[in-house]
């Protein structure tokens, strides 16, 4: 009798403590998000922090349909088959309501691939590659960043203002860097038609041989460069084409990503004048939504964004408005919600397109300066991704999926 009280007595705590987890469940909406913590920690820790932000306000002002939001982040490696292992682990063993996250493009496609397949929601938070709503597009993936080609269409003008016929490419050899030249090649030529294409110097990700790819620039002789590199790669090209006056006022670059706090920073005072970038002046932006987050911000961390803050805490607030829209985490209630789905972020009001289930966030374009040995950006322009995006008709014939 008394191993019978006994056992029943455990039985009774077990269910207790079952029907309390299952309580605390209902409770929380539990957001799984993967990413390059390891390889890219210079715009991923301040990805992370914009995302912890917005969780904190979100549930500061009850949640999400009464629910308040938890993170459960996990490491991809920079691996495509790490990262699809990590997001069916995210939904079997942590039991998240919906996925975000990757930067890297490769990555970002293998995920997208796996919420095809497996038929749940996937919101790509950074990727910037295009084909991940056009060629590669799927009914449950939506991407909140610029891709490369509404950023690179963002560059083009400024380009084609510089009238230079001889053009050297330098790019990252994987799915970003390929979409940004194949992007750059077409419009330009498109708005400059003599233009000429002297060079296209390919290099392994983090990899840059610095000193062949400025001898082989310099060969070259092109007019005008246009780069792709960022991070660590980009360092090292502004310091060996600073080293052999390659890059000197008479040689004009255009070049993407290269005025984002995360990769202007560490070149300092050796930051190279007068490119014209995209960015993120987080110092120079005016307007209410910005410096209302920006308040927020410094006064939690005690630290300034950078454009990974931006995109980190876009997403948390994409996926509290998707969720709150279609009153469930079921994958097709948040596809029919997304889909024009209107979202504010420090940058402002954007929405995701029904065509092609990309946000139309923008970016900053600009010139890179030096200011008490730090680099900035001056000149600045905040072009709205509506305004970046090939025509409607352009989309139907890359887009082939619903």
């Amino acid at each position: 009798m008394k191993g019978l009280k006994f056992a029943s007595s455990v039985a009774g705590a077990v269910l207790s403590v079952s029907l309390a987890a299952s309580a605390f469940a209902q409770e929380t909406i539990r957001i799984g998000e993967l990413n390059s913590y390891k390889t890219q920690p210079a715009f991923l820790a301040p990805y992370k922090n914009g995302m912890e932000l917005a969780v904190e306000q979100i549930n500061q002002a009850g949640g999400v349909n009464g629910k308040k939001l938890e993170l459960v982040i996990r490491d991809d490696n920079s691996n495509p088959g790490d990262a699809v292992r990590v997001a069916e682990e995210l939904y079997s063993r942590e039991n998240v309501d919906v996925l975000t996250g990757t930067f890297l493009s490769h990555i970002g496609l293998a995920v997208s691939d796996f919420a095809k397949h497996k038929q749940r929601f996937f919101l790509a938070s950074e990727p910037l590659t295009d084909k991940i709503v056009w060629e590669d597009g799927n009914r449950y993936t939506f991407r909140l960043r610029a891709s490369t080609y509404m950023q690179v269409a963002m560059l083009v003008p400024e380009a084609a203002k510089l009238n230079k016929k001889r053009w050297a490419i330098v790019y990252p050899n994987y799915e970003y860097g390929q979409s940004a030249i194949s992007t750059f090649k077409t419009l330009l030529k498109e708005a400059q038609p003599d233009v000429e294409f002297v060079a296209e110097l390919a290099s392994p990700l983090g990899k840059v041989d610095a000193g062949s790819v400025i001898q082989a620039l310099s060969d070259a002789k092109p007019d005008a460069v246009f780069n792709v590199l960022f991070a660590s790669d980009l360092s090292k090209l502004v310091r060996a084409g600073t080293q052999r006056n390659f890059f000197n006022k008479d040689m004009p670059v255009v070049s993407l990503l290269s005025g984002e706090p995360e990769y202007l920073d560490p070149l300092g005072n050796e930051t190279p004048e007068g490119w014209i970038v995209t960015g993120y002046p987080w110092y120079a932006i005016d307007t209410p939504e910005h410096k209302e987050f920006l308040a927020a911000y410094q006064a939690k961390f005690n630290d300034y964004p950078r454009l990974g803050t931006i995109v980190g805490y876009g997403a948390i607030k994409s996926l509290a408005a998707g969720i709150e829209k279609a009153g469930s985490t079921e994958t097709e209630a948040l596809i029919k919600a997304f889909k024009g789905l209107e979202v504010d972020t420090p940058f402002g009001r954007i929405y995701y397109r029904d065509i092609d289930h990309q946000s139309t966030m923008g970016a900053y374009v600009g010139k890179l300066a030096k200011k008490d040995g730090k680099g900035i950006m001056t000149d600045i322009v905040y072009v709205d991704g509506a305004d970046a995006q090939p025509s409607d008709e352009q989309v139907k014939q890359w887009r082939k999926v619903d």
